[in-house]
């Protein structure tokens, strides 16, 4: 009889317990929430850490700012894609949901008409295009490969305009298709479909944004070209 307790004795010192895995676990206080884990600054954008690292402080003295917080930066980009002959056929809109997503790297949302136009055949709550907006890393991705691998494929390009600014420090590009991105395949394509890229800046005035813009690299017209 003692014989087998020994065995049992043995067994239960080789298996942990439950009462040991509650003590390695990790205490967490009611209503809390557990930490995550920090994002590793190696993974962020390109054009992120040139702005933080190098434009910024750039930013700063040549616009006589005397707080780095007051420096503008970029808050969100726009990417909107209206496709009108969806309303004959709204099997169109696939396409352009599709082709959104690669270029961005983000899935679309379907857009629909706010009132009815009975001269364009469009009722109100008809899905008419599709638009993303992106945020963080996704936006400086985006805009560092607009910038410096799809801009320069546009045909006879001699810079985007200068008079796109709003007055409140946001910056609106038009786009006449999708085919200058390298995510699209040419021979995929159906129908060219053009696109307006808003960029959104904490700028409280254009000549702030301009500024801004320019030091991430988008290539202005010359004075006289606009």
């Amino acid at each position: 009889m003692a014989a087998k307790e020994t065995k049992k004795d043995a067994k239960a010192k080789q298996q942990p317990s439950k009462k040991g895995k509650a003590e390695v676990a990790e205490v967490v206080e009611p209503g809390s929430k557990p930490a995550r884990p920090k994002a590793n600054n190696a993974a962020s954008a390109r054009l992120r850490q040139k702005y933080f690292e190098e434009l910024r402080p750039a930013l700063l003295k040549e616009l006589s700012l005397t707080n780095i917080m007051a420096v503008p930066r970029l808050e969100k980009v726009v990417v909107n894609m209206g496709v009108g002959e969806a309303t004959q056929n709204a099997k169109i809109l696939d396409p352009a949901v599709a082709e959104l997503a690669q270029i961005t790297g983000q899935k679309p949302v379907v857009t629909k008409a706010k009132k009815s136009i009975a001269a364009f055949k469009v009722r109100e709550g008809m899905p008419i295009g599709c638009m993303v907006t992106l945020r963080g890393d996704r936006m400086y991705e985006f805009l560092d490969r607009l910038l410096n691998v799809a801009l320069p494929r546009v045909r006879d390009f001699r810079g985007v305009p200068t008079r796109s600014f709003d007055g409140r420090g946001n910056y609106t590009l038009g786009l006449r298709d999708q085919l200058i991105f390298p995510e699209i395949d040419y021979a995929k394509v159906e129908h060219t479909k053009g696109m307006n890229i808003t960029i959104v800046t904490t700028a409280t005035n254009d000549e702030h944004a301009r500024a801004l813009l320019k030091a991430i690299g988008m290539p202005f017209r010359l004075p006289g070209n606009n």
